[in-house]
């Protein structure tokens, strides 16, 4: 506590000492110091000198990989808050402009987010955990409710839930082994909930407050350049059905242009190629196929803005929802022999009584579940830190290297659960979940073990 007494004290005489100044350097540009923007950047100080200071304290109780990881951190808070000087100096740029504005701070972030890739080294949750939360800088990019984020104060919240997934895992590997580990993420949350989150809402909560009248941001990158994209190895084997149009989806080529949006004439209130009658040549079909009914008219529609309603929907195999956020839900019900593809981050995705159907999804803060299913493909791009599959015959469930941590949970399910390779360009490691398992009451206790199928 005296040292954190210290640091703050320290922090308000160097304010006080910009502003005896006039807040100019020797060029005549308006310094970088705290006192040259009002009482946001000082509070901000404040924030570094509680909270990124207490995180660094820690981490050199430990040293190594984690006292690197606390000082990209500690280097992320300085950049925004050298950015949030430039704001309150700046005109508000276009999205060009605001992408090369904030390129000092993608770039501390990419320099963290770089540790978490190849092989996984024993400090791997924690290099995750600094890595998602790094995330929650991110809220300087809010323009507007169509901006395609959370808003400011929800954004940062959001960012350490998903980092809490992987700190959570420090919190139990080091919890009679290293207590400094378990400080560490103790004071890293503290720095986010509530340090960020509550400067962000005292002082930002609609988001950066640009000038009106400052300098504007040129550029001269020539034409943009694509995103990069994240091109997954694929089998050797010839690849059919719900396979090709994932091998597709990763190709890295621009299939995904030609998915469909939902629109207006999309949703089921406002069908008018359905009449509801079912003809002869559909009931013979729903008699050779009779693990699915069709019970209704398709749906594809966001309900009261929470909840994304997808059902019976056959032989759609260009179905994308890309507009929604952390706090919404998605529900498949019916669908047969269809590709939906979910960009973004949603909380939750259940799929209900669906068949020869494919999903492709980002980013899930709580689970992915799959009930009552029959020959399914699912694909996870990102994170997803549970994955439950009840009553399903038959699924490929196709992780990427993110979600390698994810809690897979199973029961009266068939599951064949694919890998990425560590090389480029190689084949998908496959691995088939048991579906027997051995009992035997041993030490006063039923032990239960699984049944090894790899035969002799």
């Amino acid at each position: 506590m005296e040292e954190k007494l210290i640091n703050r004290l320290e922090s308000a005489v160097t304010r006080l000492e910009a502003l005896s100044t006039g807040g100019f350097n020797r060029g005549g540009e308006i310094s970088r110091d705290a006192g040259a923007a009002g009482p946001s950047i000082a509070a901000f100080d404040d924030l570094i000198s509680q909270y990124v200071n207490g995180v660094i304290s820690v981490a050199e109780n430990i040293g190594g990989k984690v006292l690197d990881i606390s000082k990209i951190i500690e280097e992320a808070f300085n950049v925004q808050k050298d950015l949030l000087i430039e704001i309150s100096q700046t005109q508000k740029p276009d999205t060009a402009g605001l992408v090369e504005f904030l390129k000092p701070l993608n770039d501390v972030v990419a320099k963290l987010s770089v540790l978490t890739e190849g092989k996984q080294s024993e400090f791997f949750n924690h290099l995750k955990t600094g890595a998602d939360s790094l995330a929650a800088l991110m809220w300087i990019a809010y323009t507007g409710k169509n901006c395609g984020m959370s808003m400011p104060t929800a954004h940062v919240e959001e960012s350490w839930h998903m980092a809490e997934f992987y700190s959570n895992k420090i919190l139990v590997e080091y919890k009679n082994k290293d207590p400094n580990h378990v400080e560490w993420v103790k004071v890293l949350k503290e720095l986010f909930v509530p340090g960020l989150r509550d400067y962000v809402k005292a002082h930002y909560p609609l988001g950066p407050v640009w000038s009106a009248s400052g300098k504007t941001i040129t550029t001269n990158r020539g034409p943009t350049p694509q995103a990069p994209t994240a091109t997954q190895s694929s089998s050797s084997r010839p690849k059919q059905g719900m396979s090709a149009v994932f091998a597709e989806l990763n190709s890295g080529k621009p299939v995904t242009s030609g998915l469909r949006k939902v629109t207006a004439d999309m949703k089921s209130k406002n069908r008018t190629d359905r009449t509801g009658v079912v003809s002869v040549a559909e009931k013979e079909s729903r008699a050779r196929k009779p693990s699915v009914s069709k019970t209704g008219p398709p749906k594809f529609e966001l309900q009261l803005g929470r909840k994304w309603v997808v059902e019976n929907q056959i032989e759609q195999k260009d179905l994308v929802i890309d507009d929604c956020d952390a706090k919404q839900t998605v529900y498949i019900y019916g669908c047969q022999n269809s590709v939906l593809q979910i960009r973004g981050k949603v909380n939750c995705i259940t799929l209900d009584k669906c068949s020869k159907m494919g999903l492709v999804f980002q980013d899930v803060v709580a689970a992915c579940e799959l009930v009552n299913c029959s020959s399914m493909e699912v694909q996870c791009q990102g994170v997803a830190p549970t994955i439950s599959i009840d009553n399903t015959e038959g699924c490929q469930l196709y992780l990427s290297k993110d979600s390698l941590e994810a809690s897979i949970t199973t029961a009266k399910s068939e599951v064949n659960v694919l890998v990425p390779a560590s090389e480029v360009d190689g084949d998908w490691a496959e691995h088939p979940l048991p579906q027997q398992y051995i009992h035997v009451y041993k030490d006063g206790q039923i032990v239960t073990t699984p049944m090894d199928h790899s035969g002799g």
